[in-house]
């Protein structure tokens, strides 16, 4: 009887201990965060180069705390402000330093506009004296503190304020300031979206002078969308969005004088895009970029506060487009350091003051991918370079001059740093496909580890009881081009069997999407489809980026037309291979993705069984001015280009099974985009399935919404491929 109990006993504990081992991933899962990975709060380098601060919260007490810490030790120094100790405020979401790190500015009642953009009530927190201020009881956008902290800038309402912070009296810059008009100090939708920035005001050094711009959208087209709510009747909410074609802002610099209280409109001849304004290490001096509406002239101006004029020191163009970057850096002598591709690849230059050429900092056929800073006391540049592969990233260091090139990374995957204010240390983050992410104190002369500060051991020792199959990496021959790809393949993988295949893919511009990089949301849904016996690939074709300008740019004007070739030619050549089912191949994608999904499946109707497309843009005509002429110019001068490649114009192909899915409250892509192509598809009486979600934005989230859609995509790809 005892006997036959242990072999029962070690019957079922065997089976537990196998099941374990063998665990599949379930979508509950991968949406309800049981796989993320740890990391660290965004922290601010103190000025003395040896501590951090960083933003915690406790959910014991639901408070948040700025702390400080030692990069040596890594331990807690203090304490520097507790919303416990505040009885004003509650909690706060973020917080940030004057210049002397006296006093902090702490953010509560934060509230989304768009990407980017946000309103909210702030107060400024003395350190020394640890008393709390309310700026004002408005709700305000971007306020900044002057470099001698004794004002604080903001805009509310779409004019700029300035705060005297000792005397407690307000000014108001602007007055001509309308929703939907006149915006001073911040940014509209689409220079927000595109060229990445809210605040668009700029205290000069000396806190004597603050630049802003001014958006005149007056004859900017407006869109409208419902908003469904919960109430009665649906919304609508208008914003000036200018699609590829029509009228953008007009857009002005303005020079104003604190002290006088006088404002001059600075004189850029006729440029049209004011992507970046920046003070020089001159307090009398600001730099401000401008381009053409087609964006391939670049203009670096100096406008000068005391003579009211502005030169131009450095001029770049480009046969198809130049991209805008924060790399603009000032020496102490006022000499810059700039990056640009004009040579084929992005690499780091160092100009005299006049925008003379001292030298080409960086060079090779591979891509500085970003710049870090310029440390003045070694006279070293801190960038990471893709010059290990074009899927890896690592940190390199080199003199000014261009000499003493050194890789201070070490592991092949990627490898992102944030340095100390004086550059003595680096915190490093590592990841590749088969590493979660690691956060490592090093040297910054060295590259040496200091000391480990996070890991996902506890991630990896999960995942161990989980089927995960590694991407494979590798290159594949199509139209000519070696292109990256990854593959996962069933953990069970029988080379004689055949298995359905789905690609992914995004294909913009620029992008990547096969990196050595650890696992997204998305892998661990591909890890899921595998263990159903599904083979999932990506592939990078031509115009996506860190492979020089060439390859980049070849897509310029058409944009669609040589990436769906590379997708076909991709699934073609892998519907070759004795493992893949060539009558079972899928594709799908999301934004840019999902317009190359649609494409696919109506141009490779022969090639491809399914496809998914979520949040497409369907024609270039629907998106924004700013993106889309970069790549295509106006439609006025390119017609054939927008339509030729449009999937509204091939909607009468279409034979496999199609899903489309799209958010009603995508300010990005809008709706509109899908809602066209349905009723072209109603109209050539082809049948295929679709969904909306209501009021979700262009990442369609929010409660179940991630794990209801992608329960949908499963049962679509199962049913389907």
């Amino acid at each position: 009887m005892k006997k036959q109990n242990l072999l029962t006993l070690f019957f079922f504990g065997l089976v537990s201990l196998l099941s374990a081992q063998n665990q599949k991933i379930t979508l509950e899962e991968i949406w309800g965060g049981a796989f993320s990975t740890k990391g660290m709060d965004v922290l601010h380098s103190m000025n003395n180069g040896k501590q951090y601060t960083v933003l915690n919260f406790d959910r014991a007490t639901r408070s948040t705390s700025v702390d400080k810490y030692d990069y040596k030790t890594l331990e807690k120094v203090a304490a520097i402000v507790s919303s416990k100790d505040l009885p004003e405020i509650n909690y706060f979401t973020s917080y940030s330093f004057n210049a002397n790190e006296s006093k902090l500015l702490l953010a509560t009642n934060v509230k989304s506009i768009f990407r980017h953009s946000t309103i909210g009530q702030y107060y400024i927190y003395d350190v020394a004296t640890k008393k709390l201020s309310l700026v004002t009881d408005k709700m305000i956008q971007e306020p900044t503190f002057s470099p001698d902290s004794k004002q604080l800038a903001y805009v509310f309402q779409n004019n700029i304020y300035i705060k005297n912070l000792e005397t407690g009296t307000t000014t108001q810059v602007t007055a001509d300031g309308e929703k939907n008009k006149i915006i001073n100090g911040v940014t509209d939708w689409v220079y927000e979206e595109e060229f990445g920035f809210v605040r668009a005001f700029q205290w000069s050094t000396d806190g004597t002078h603050l630049a802003y711009i001014r958006f005149d959208e007056t004859n900017v087209p407006e869109f409208s969308m419902d908003i469904y709510g919960k109430t009665l009747y649906p919304q609508e909410y208008t914003f000036k969005y200018p699609k590829a074609g029509e009228n953008n802002s007009v857009v002005t610099l303005h020079d104003y004088n604190v002290t006088s209280g006088k404002t001059n409109q600075v004189n850029l001849g006729d440029a049209y895009y004011i992507p970046r304004i920046k003070w020089t290490n001159d307090a009398n001096e600001l730099s401000i970029q401008v381009m053409n509406r087609h964006q391939n002239h670049l203009q670096l101006y100096f406008y000068n506060t005391q003579s009211q004029k502005a030169k131009v020191v450095l001029d770049e163009t480009d046969k198809f487009y130049i991209d805008i970057t924060d790399n603009l850096t000032f020496l102490d002598d006022n000499s810059f350091i700039w990056t640009s591709e004009h040579n084929g690849f992005n690499h780091i230059y160092h100009y005299d003051k006049n925008g003379k050429l001292e030298k080409q900092v960086t060079s090779g056929p591979w891509e500085v991918t970003t710049y870090y800073g310029y440390d003045k006391k070694s006279k070293r540049i801190f960038y990471q370079s893709v010059e290990n592969g074009t899927i890896n990233r690592d940190v390199y260091s080199i003199k000014l001059n261009g000499k003493g090139k050194e890789r201070l990374s070490t592991k092949n995957g990627t490898n992102d740093a944030n340095f100390s204010t004086d550059f003595t240390y680096y915190i490093n983050t590592f990841s590749s496909a088969t590493t979660p992410p690691e956060y490592t104190l090093n040297d910054s002369k060295t590259g040496k580890e200091i000391k480990e500060i996070v890991n996902n051991n506890d991630l990896v020792s999960k995942l161990k009881s989980y089927e995960i199959s590694p991407k494979e990496f590798s290159t594949i021959n199509v139209n000519g081009n070696h292109l990256n790809m990854w593959m996962i393949k069933p953990k069970d993988f029988d080379p004689n069997k055949k298995y359905p295949l789905l690609l992914y893919q995004y294909s913009g511009p620029g992008s990547q999407s096969v990196a050595n990089s650890w696992m997204g949301a998305n892998d661990y849904w591909y890890e899921m489809l595998a263990e159903q016996g599904y083979i999932i690939a990506c592939v990078d074709g031509r115009g996506t980026g860190f492979r020089g300008a060439a390859f980049k740019k070849q897509t310029y004007k058409e944009l669609g037309k040589l990436e769906v070739e590379d997708q076909i030619g991709v699934a073609q050549k892998l519907g070759k291979e004795a493992y893949i089912d060539a009558n079972r191949i899928g594709i799908w994608g999301w934004s840019f993705g999902g317009f190359m999904a649609s494409n696919c499946i109506f141009q490779g109707a022969d090639t491809f069984e399914m496809a998914i497309a979520v949040a497409p843009v369907t024609s270039w005509r629907f998106y924004d001015t700013i993106y889309t002429e970069r790549y295509m110019q106006t439609p006025q001068e390119n017609p054939s280009g927008y339509d030729d490649n449009s999937p509204l114009n091939h909607v009468n192909e279409l034979k496999g099974k199609f899903l489309l899915v799209h958010g009603t409250g995508d300010d990005n892509v809008h709706v509109q985009n899908s809602m066209r192509m349905i009723e072209g598809l109603i109209q050539a009486n082809k049948q295929f399935d679709w969904a909306l979600y209501p009021d979700k934005n262009h990442g369609i989230y929010g409660g179940n919404t991630r794990l209801q859609l992608y329960t949908k995509m499963t049962n679509f790809i199962k049913d389907n491929l």
